[in-house]
């Protein structure tokens, strides 16, 4: 994503226009967008003529139409998102308080005002245009005639070529056949991996088959490579790593990426990290139950001891409608930063993330044991409930 310009003034009020480059900005927009933001872009508008015969037409013209949020419609992959709400600002085409839906896309601008900015939207903005954001890890889940190419980045698995090719039946009379559509097939796949993978990026490139598949894709690149001169390939044969999936289709690479040799050469991963921060807590939970907490009241309590190491959160808990909830939150990842504790936000679109949701989105690693937080929080809720 490409900030075009921004404006916040000392009261946190304020507006960024940003541009969409990449799928992967839809995701980051979905969770930047709250309701009762503020947001134009630019949209198509029926529009209804009557000449000075008296005959009435209908004209689309394009216009910039700015909506405030009501609601947001978003499928995770998909090259568009659709944001509804009623019209905050008239022009001559379209009335003020006006239902409309803008759609936001690839390649273009949209404005986002909010009352106010707080840290966490503007991490979301940084995060967003920042260019070492994108994906260090690549996926080729493939069988014979079928292969997905997959980048994976912190807050989704994106599918950047899908390559489907009939391969003729392995028979004595036709072993040739079958040998040539194959080669034809791994070229394809290597075409895909040189265009879509940035070696000065992924660190490693998982590739997962059925039976031998990936063996034999990876002796025909690798020679391949030699014969033409790919350097890309050459230089960086060490990042490929063969592993074992029950398919080519996408939804295998949950079962590779679980796989605990495939986990330790992800494990410098930006993909890996949100898997680790969370095994780190049920760890702590099953030896250290008075330094691992769960829940907004535990959690709160253990920080006005300072006593957060690590603070876990999901990022579904900044898209509250609920404003004050939303407050909460924001205050207790300021509260956890400014005593220096390390702050983790999970996506909700990974599987750590569904994990963390269903221990209320919320979590601690302390930095000492607190055996009294069960107590405290009892305490809290008797006192809360007399008044």
């Amino acid at each position: 994503m490409k900030q075009i310009k921004r404006y916040i003034d000392r009261y946190r009020q304020g507006y960024f226009i940003l541009f969409i480059e990449e799928v992967e900005d839809l995701w980051h927009a979905y969770h930047l967008i709250s309701l009762g933001d503020k947001l134009t872009s630019v949209s198509i508008r029926k529009v209804t003529k009557e000449s000075s015969s008296g005959s009435v037409e209908q004209e689309r013209v394009k216009t910039n139409v700015t909506i405030t949020v009501e609601k947001v419609d978003f499928i995770p992959g998909a090259e568009s998102m659709r944001i509804s709400g009623p019209v905050s600002e008239e022009n001559r085409f379209i009335k003020l308080g006006s239902y409309h839906t803008l759609d936001l896309e690839l390649n273009k601008n949209f404005t986002i005002e909010k009352s106010e900015w707080d840290e966490i939207a503007l991490d979301r903005v940084s995060m967003a245009c920042e260019p070492a954001r994108s994906a260090d890890a690549a996926a080729i889940v493939m069988s014979e005639g079928l292969a997905n190419l997959c980048l994976l980045t912190r807050g989704m698995t994106i599918v950047k070529a899908k390559i489907e090719t009939p391969i003729p039946r392995k028979r004595k009379a036709a072993i040739s056949g079958h040998e040539k559509a194959l080669h034809r097939f791994f070229d394809m796949i290597i075409q895909a991996i040189l265009r879509h993978i940035d070696f000065s990026l992924i660190k490693v490139v998982v590739v997962a088959s059925p039976g031998f598949v990936k063996d034999q894709f990876l002796e025909y690149m690798f020679a391949e490579a030699l014969r033409q001169d790919m350097k890309q390939i050459i230089e960086n044969k060490p990042k490929f790593l063969p592993a074992h999936s029950s398919s080519g289709h996408k939804h295998a690479l949950n079962e590779v990426l679980s796989d605990p040799a495939v986990a330790v050469k992800l494990a410098d991963t930006k993909a890996a990290d949100e898997v680790r921060a969370l095994d780190e807590f049920y760890n702590m939970l099953k030896n250290e139950p008075d330094r691992a907490f769960y829940g907004y009241n535990h959690v709160k309590l253990a920080q006005e001891r300072m006593a957060i190491q690590t603070l876990l959160l999901t990022d579904e808990l900044f898209r509250a409608a609920d404003i004050a909830r939303r407050k909460q939150y924001v205050g207790l990842v300021d509260s956890v930063r400014a005593s220096s504790g390390e702050v983790r936000i999970f996506s909700s679109m990974h599987p750590s993330g569904e994990q963390l949701q269903k221990l209320s989105g919320v979590a601690a690693i302390l930095r000492f044991p607190l055996p009294d937080i069960e107590e405290l929080a009892e305490e809290e809720k008797e006192h809360e409930n007399v008044h």
